[in-house]
């Protein structure tokens, strides 16, 4: 068969439409229509309506536990990460040796997930990992950073800060390199201090990049469980239970497809929300409302 200009694109990106229908849109659709229906992969497949959405939302206690947990991860990792990325960013931006920093930051992001996490889960135990030895060294008791429950989802915190300040760091540094230098310098020539140069300047033009990031933090942070699956399983006293960890249950341990599914679909809706309101928010004070 002869390729016209005019049939030859669509022949080349036919594959690409194929590989996206079967493995993106078929499961997606089929895990909306699981959401409404029981079914645990070996029994009978029977619609049940809103059920699932009704019992997740309304009864599950363990779920609004975990949907609690989920915005206390997320929240503490945008409100520490994008904060602790930025200066970073601002730290190394003119430095010498930048390209040797952004290796080190980056090479957490090319780490296995799940064998890091062993690794953390020996660095943070009790009372034999090495930080609690290092603290004994010095006098300190340390705690149970994964056995008790008002540390364990700190723990979860910082070492998913360490895991992802380097993408964060590297993100904002890009920002920063794309700004242009004289209206920064016209700051400096004017009087402005370095703090009043950054809050008045540097800040609202780098909200786009702000913005990204901030996006990118609260969806990887709602659909998150690798770190809790092996540092605590959820524990102690479900206080480490999010909710992308409590749907990772509800279908491979409990064979509740069904309900995993309507748990899914409402981590979704959840997070098109606050997207929706955070853009909202940040469109409406505009360039301006940095300043």
């Amino acid at each position: 068969m002869t390729l016209t200009r005019r049939t030859a694109p669509y022949v080349f990106l036919a594959p690409v439409f194929v590989f996206g229908l079967l493995f993106f849109v078929g499961p997606l659709l089929f895990s909306l229509v699981l959401s409404f229906a029981s079914w645990n992969s070996l029994g009978a497949f029977r619609l049940v309506g809103l059920q699932n959405y009704r019992y997740l939302l309304a009864i599950d206690p363990v779920f609004h536990t975990a949907l609690w947990n989920t915005a206390r991860f997320v929240g503490g990792t945008i409100l520490l990460g994008v904060p602790l990325s930025l200066a970073l960013a601002l730290a190394i931006r003119r430095s010498r040796v930048a390209s040797l920093w952004q290796a080190i930051y980056w090479l957490p992001m090319i780490t296995n997930v799940v064998a890091v996490s062993y690794v953390w889960k020996q660095i943070l135990d009790d009372p034999y990992g090495l930080v609690n030895r290092f603290l004994a060294f010095l006098g300190v008791a340390g705690p149970s950073w994964l056995l008790d429950p008002d540390w364990a989802m700190l723990s979860l915190v910082l070492v998913f800060l360490w895991f992802q300040v380097g993408q964060d760091m590297m993100l904002f540094l890009a920002g920063l390199n794309g700004l242009d230098a004289s209206v920064e310098e016209a700051a400096r020539m004017d009087g402005a201090s370095g703090w009043r140069t950054f809050r008045h300047v540097t800040l609202p033009l780098l909200a786009p990049t702000m913005l990204f990031v901030t996006l990118s933090n609260l969806i990887r942070g709602v659909g998150y469980f690798a770190l809790m699956l092996v540092l605590t399983e959820g524990g102690p006293v479900n206080s480490t239970r999010t909710a992308a960890l409590r749907m990772y249950e509800l279908a491979f341990s409990e064979l509740k497809l069904g309900l995993a599914s309507a748990a899914a679909y409402i981590l979704l809706f959840m997070v098109m929300l606050l997207s929706a309101i955070q853009l909202r928010v940040m469109r409406r004070g505009g360039v301006e409302g940095w300043a």
